[in-house]
């Protein structure tokens, strides 16, 4: 079978929902879980510590600490169980793959560093600390030719 035929058939699974996010997020994972005749929606939260995979195949790796033990699931990214992906918080990391976290112990296990998101005001304080103008400066007036100063003066 060619490529073409595969791409095909995968489009068709993909999810239409696809949710937007990346390594270091806290994520709220709603599965669909099967007991007997019933369905119900469990929730599993906790940082997502690797994304591995494309297409069809993509997977993601979220852990998290339940009463004093890691846990880590695996889920894939266009599964009809996993109702929805919500985005707690971002993280901000400069790793694609989080598995330090493991030999990690208590809060520093969980603690992925927070996305900052600066406010204009923010910004520009940045800025005049750099010693960046980031406002023009006021246009000088002009002055009748008549008032104006010689610039040296001379005896």
């Amino acid at each position: 079978m060619s490529q073409a035929l595969f791409d095909k058939i995968e489009s068709e699974q993909y999810r239409k929902d696809a949710a937007k996010f990346n390594v270091g997020d806290t994520v709220r994972v709603h599965t669909k879980v099967k007991e007997g005749d019933k369905e119900r929606i469990q929730i599993f939260s906790g940082v997502v510590i690797g994304c591995r995979g494309h297409g069809i195949n993509a997977t993601f790796t979220v852990r998290r600490i339940s009463y004093g033990e890691g846990v880590e699931r695996v889920f894939p990214v266009h599964s009809p169980r996993v109702e929805k992906i919500e985005v707690e918080r971002q993280g901000n990391v400069r790793r694609a793959k989080l598995t330090y976290l493991r030999k990690r112990l208590g809060k520093g296990a969980t603690l992925v560093k927070e996305k900052e998101t600066k406010t204009g005001r923010e910004l520009k304080a940045a800025a005049a600390a750099a010693g960046i103008v980031t406002t023009p400066a006021p246009a000088a007036e002009a002055k009748p030719a008549a008032e104006a100063k010689p610039a040296v003066e001379t005896k």
